[in-house]
């Protein structure tokens, strides 16, 4: 009898979380999103399906939340995690914008691209091979400098710009920290 109830629960609660992760996808009113690539991003592939604010990403964004008020003039790259399977865009990215722009912090969240590719739990490892995928690090590396280019317009100081991760995009935050000389 409690079957049928779960899977009814389970199948409300996975559509609710689609519809808040695709409404999180779209930034409000007042914040600036960028596609970070002119045209077709180095290293493009096929995604395995439709893109949407957090999945099979292959068009990656910034958006960028400046503060309302006091204004620092430092700003933080935010590069939310999710396995480069996916992105936990709201936890991980929207929320900790608002938290940054209500200390007076600009913050611009990324949207990277994410290959969706499966992790083997077999050979711990992903069919890449890769720890950072490249199109991921690529896409770091150009918002980086993207931001430095429109510090002015965006009231930010281009010596004040530091980098937050969460768990993948603690990776790319660990690359582009350590290896910023070797550009993709």
């Amino acid at each position: 009898m409690h079957k049928p109830i779960l899977v009814i629960f389970v199948l409300v609660f996975a559509c609710a979380y689609a519809q808040t992760q695709s409404a999180a996808s779209q930034p409000l009113p007042g914040h600036v999103q960028v596609s970070i690539w002119p045209s077709t991003p180095p290293d493009a592939q096929p995604a395995p399906g439709p893109q949407t604010g957090w999945t099979n990403i292959v068009r990656p964004t910034m958006t960028v939340y400046s503060p309302e008020g006091m204004n620092t003039r430092a700003a933080v790259v935010v590069f939310p995690g999710g396995g480069f399977e996916g992105l936990a865009i709201n936890a991980e990215g929207t929320e900790v914008c608002d938290w940054l722009t209500a200390k007076g912090i600009t913050c611009v969240l990324l949207s990277y691209r994410v290959p969706s590719l499966p992790y083997d739990w077999h050979c711990k490892c992903r069919p890449d091979n890769l720890a950072t995928p490249t199109p991921a690090l690529e896409d770091a590396q150009r918002t980086m400098g993207l931001v430095r280019y429109h510090a002015d317009q965006w009231h930010v100081d281009p010596h004040k710009i530091g980098v937050l991760g969460f768990s993948a995009g603690g990776y790319l935050v660990a690359e582009i920290s350590t290896r910023y000389e070797h550009r993709l």
